[in-house]
């Protein structure tokens, strides 16, 4: 049984009296201070704070720091208090941002006793003057990153829709970038920003073309958006072998800001977020539009996962460990992978999604013919992330990446939705639904049982299975879907519960010298010369900055019962 180290991490703190280095000190001083009953108990904390200061001033650490000076400041021991946090500001820097203790709603609490010292006044404007140097220095940069020439919706101009599409599949000419890692703001509502980073592979050649791997945090509900991220935030720690095998295979990684409320898997607010950012990106590094992933942990996978179900267009393949393979927003349309793929990486002492389960999903997958993975790891946790043994994952998983590439003129496409909002997979699009017509026969609800359950006991390090039973899927709204192929000219399309689709068309899939036929269940529906159409073409160009996917002309259809 591997246990989890960071929830064990003070547990095993033992007061010390004696204690000799700074880490006892300081870790007897914050015992001390949490399980204070007076401020005799306060005042011994930090005695402990001073000790360590003066007999290990190499070892100064920021939250040490803060520590001390805050607990100074509530025993009204002012001359300590604004030493430790004159300290805290001298070890500000681009990855340890100090000020924002001073600068951010902590002080109005934690230091109100320190307001009325005139000291306050220097201090916190030093503090409100390093946070204008480091938001100077990141809007610099994320100017500097978004510099190009498709930075406004008018770069492509031509003098008919032929050149107009050959300028767009053409196109390469981004800049060279300073850094390899930015900072980037991302606006979520007009009141509202948070952020993503992106990492650039070490040798950024701006006529590349770069896969690019989004990555999404798991705890939603405990995270909130955020107008900034360090590096030293994503690219370690649990991400570590992301970025290991990143720079290996020359991938773009970003790593996107949720919140409780705006997120990719619940509710639907922020599932807008990482197609806009991807949409941002491309206007500003050569992206390889067939090779842009999506992976994540935990609410992250899910999310992954949703954007397979949902919203798969823009993507290569999906990645997810320690996955509840859900939506939580509709239904699980499983069947819409049939376009795309999924990776999972499962460990069978998993509370958030039991191995049982998983092994029904793959059970169902197979039987649909899906381009599905589920590797199982034996014997760790839900933050398997977290362990070393983790890493051949990780191999796997860009082993996977390089290997796979966007098809986004496939001849056969299947796409089922419950929100036309999220009905365009590829060169396909449900514009309307018929929910009160009768569904075809191929149309099926696909859910299975889940029976089992696993619980992980933190305190006895023990997995506890017990009995349940639940549908692994909701169904909250009637769904409509379509089965459709194309060759030699002629679009076949299968309808159930669908009132109205575009047919999007280009010169990869067609032979614009000739007339395109489309055939609604069965009954020839339509008939025309396909056209290179600039203002359409354009117009969806702006909405993805997509050069492979590039549609020239479509086609609408009313379906008829």
């Amino acid at each position: 049984m591997k246990k989890n180290v960071m929830l064990l991490l003070f547990l095993s703190i033992v007061l010390k009296l004696n204690a000799q280095t700074f880490q006892e000190l300081t870790d007897s001083a914050l015992y001390l201070r949490s399980n204070a009953k007076d401020t005799v108990d306060s005042r011994k904390s930090l005695n402990l704070y001073k000790k360590a200061f003066t007999l290990f001033p190499k070892e100064l650490d920021v939250q040490s720091l803060y520590k001390a000076s805050v607990l100074a400041s509530e025993l009204k021991d002012n001359n300590d208090a604004f030493k430790y946090l004159n300290h805290l500001l001298a070890l500000n820097s681009d990855e340890r941002t100090t000020w924002d203790y001073l600068t951010f709603k902590h002080p109005q609490n934690e230091y109100k006793n320190l307001f009325n010292d005139s000291r306050w006044r220097i201090v916190s404007a030093k503090a409100q003057k390093m946070k204008s140097v480091f938001f100077k220095k990141l809007h610099d940069r994320q100017i500097e990153f978004q510099a190009g020439h498709l930075k406004q919706n008018t770069y492509i101009k031509a003098k008919d829709g032929q050149q107009a599409y050959q300028q767009i599949k053409s196109f390469d000419r981004y800049q060279p970038k300073k850094y390899t890692g930015y900072s980037i703001e991302f606006k979520v509502t007009d009141s509202l920003i948070t952020s993503y980073y992106i990492s650039l592979p070490s040798h950024y050649n701006p006529k590349k073309r770069y896969p690019l791997l989004f990555f999404l945090h798991g705890a939603v509900s405990s995270n909130g958006l955020s107008k900034f991220q360090k590096a030293s935030w994503v690219m370690g720690g649990w991400n570590r072998y992301y970025n290991k095998y990143a720079a290996v295979d020359e991938v773009i990684m970003v790593y996107p800001k949720g919140s409780k409320k705006y997120n990719w898997m619940y509710p639907d607010n922020g599932f807008f977020m990482v197609p806009a950012m991807l949409r941002e990106i491309k206007k500003s590094v050569n992206v390889d539009d067939d090779k842009v992933f999506i992976t994540g942990h935990s609410n992250g996978a899910t999310g992954s996962f949703s954007y397979l179900m949902k919203q798969q267009s823009p993507f290569a393949g999906f990645y997810g460990f320690n996955t509840q393979p859900k939506v939580r927003t509709g239904g699980t349309f499983v069947q819409n992978i049939l376009n795309r793929s999924f990776f999972n990486v499962s460990t069978d002492e998993d509370y958030y999604f039991p191995p049982d389960a998983n092994d029904s999903l793959n059970v169902i997958m197979k039987k649909i013919g899906a381009d599905y993975q589920d590797h199982r790891f034996n014997g760790w946790p839900h933050w398997f992330p977290q362990f070393d043994e983790s890493e051949p994952a990780y191999q796997l998983l860009f082993r996977d990446l390089k290997n796979r590439t966007r098809k986004p003129f496939q001849k056969s496409i299947y796409w089922e939705c419950d929100d036309v909002k999220y009905g365009k997979a590829d060169w396909i699009e449900i514009t309307a639904l018929d929910t009160v017509s009768k569904k075809a026969d191929w149309h099926e609800k696909i859910n299975f049982d889940v029976y089992k359950l696993v619980e992980y006991d933190q305190l006895k390090d023990t997995v506890i299975t017990t009995d349940t039973l639940f549908k692994a899927f909701n169904f909250p709204r009637k769904s409509g879907a379509v089965r459709a192929n194309f060759s030699n000219n002629e679009f076949h399309i299968e309808t159930s519960r669908v009132k109205s689709l575009t047919i999007f068309l280009s010169p990869e899939m067609i032979d614009v010298s000739k007339k395109v036929s489309v055939f609604i269940n069965g009954i020839k529906r339509a008939e025309k010369m396909a056209i290179y159409d600039g203002n359409f073409m354009l117009d969806n160009f702006y909405k993805t900055y997509d050069r492979k996917a590039v549609w020239i002309d479509r086609i609408e259809l009313l379906i008829l019962n």
